[in-house]
């Protein structure tokens, strides 16, 4: 697999051009640099907790999504923006250590690196993301963004650049003929009609469809619910991430449950992250020109993948370095065949 590796600074972004080769997998969206305490539980308001340990880690969804992808095979290409700080400079050499091309990752000269400060329990996480540099995410970076559609299969969107620049990319990429996979974290409001017809498949957890569908998503029932509702609004399939409880898919063809794959979790801080870079690497092995999404074994096949990536993401403490390699998930799915027919 040929896949270059960006220059360490970007100078000028105006006059970058995509490493030479084959290409399956462009994100568009952020690059954070984590700041993890782990606490025993999520502190309440006003509650004051000593960490129980503390980790500066490269993140931001985008880059973590890059991250999950490259390790399962798919050559990958990362659009974004870092500051010209030492933050940037990490979360650029991380990529590129994965063999990701980060050759339109920009350099703001204006605004620091992103950051994210997380709190990880046991069980649950809370972040507060500060944008930083992926705030200044714009149409200049749309145009380092569409030479990849020539060769790429599939685009990976997220909420953590400004939404304007995310409905573009989808608009881009799907008259381009890309599957655009869109990661609606963080949501705030109900998506926009035509942001709805751009999008092949929405990836919400259960508090994203919520706000999304403006629907209460506490069972499986109410996440199926709140899947049908998006879908309806011209999405052509709609994933709800509930945990423990599963996955939830809606297609045009009806609604499918896939149960959880049962681990002891660590670290669940990139598990959404982790299934998307995983839904991405799995449908990048199917020819969509003579496959549709709404094929349900094809999705069955990809989103049980997805959710095993996701699986063995949250038994590893962090987010980029969680993320699991392709014949790690071929090992842990052969495992769980075994067990079912045992």
């Amino acid at each position: 697999m040929k896949v270059g590796k960006g220059p360490a600074k970007v100078a000028n972004p105006q006059d970058l051009q995509p490493m030479d080769g084959p290409m399956d997998v462009v994100v568009l969206g952020s690059l954070n640099m984590d700041l993890v305490a782990r606490v025993a539980h999520l502190p309440q308001p006003g509650e004051t907790l000593l960490s129980e340990g503390f980790a500066t880690v490269p993140g931001g969804k985008g880059a973590n999504q890059a991250v999950a992808a490259a390790r399962l095979g798919a050559a990958t290409a990362m659009v974004g923006r870092v500051g010209e700080d030492g933050f940037g400079q990490v979360l650029r050499d991380r990529l590129q250590a994965e063999s990701i091309d980060t050759s339109a990752v920009a350099t703001s000269q204006q605004a620091p690196s992103g950051t994210a400060l997380i709190a990880v329990s046991p069980d649950n996480n809370q972040i507060i993301i500060t944008a930083g540099a992926n705030g200044e995410v714009s149409a200049a970076d749309l145009d380092r963004l569409s030479p990849y559609f020539e060769q790429a299969k599939i685009l990976l969107l997220q909420f953590e650049i400004p939404l304007p620049i995310v409905e573009k990319a989808a608009a881009l990429a799907h008259l381009a003929g890309l599957t655009v996979i869109v990661d609606p974290a963080p949501a705030h409001a109900p998506l926009s009609p035509n942001f709805c017809q751009h999008i092949s498949i929405l990836t919400p957890n259960q508090t994203e469809a919520a706000v999304l569908s403006g629907r209460a998503v506490e069972t499986v029932e109410e996440a199926i619910a709140a899947a049908e509702t998006l879908q309806r609004q011209g999405i052509a399939v709609v994933i709800v991430k509930l945990g423990a409880q599963g996955v939830v898919c809606a297609t045009a063809d009806g609604s499918f449950v896939i149960p959880a794959f049962s681990v002891r979790a660590i670290d669940t801080v990139a598990a959404g992250d982790a299934f998307n870079g995983g839904l991405a690497a799995a449908l990048c092995q199917i020819d969509m020109q003579t496959q549709t999404l709404n094929n349900r074994p094809l999705l069955t096949s990809a989103i049980r993948y997805a959710s095993a990536v996701a699986a063995l993401a949250v038994t590893q403490s962090g987010a980029q370095s969680a993320m699991p390699t392709g014949a790690q998930v071929k090992a842990f799915l052969e495992t769980q065949k075994k067990k079912q027919t045992a």
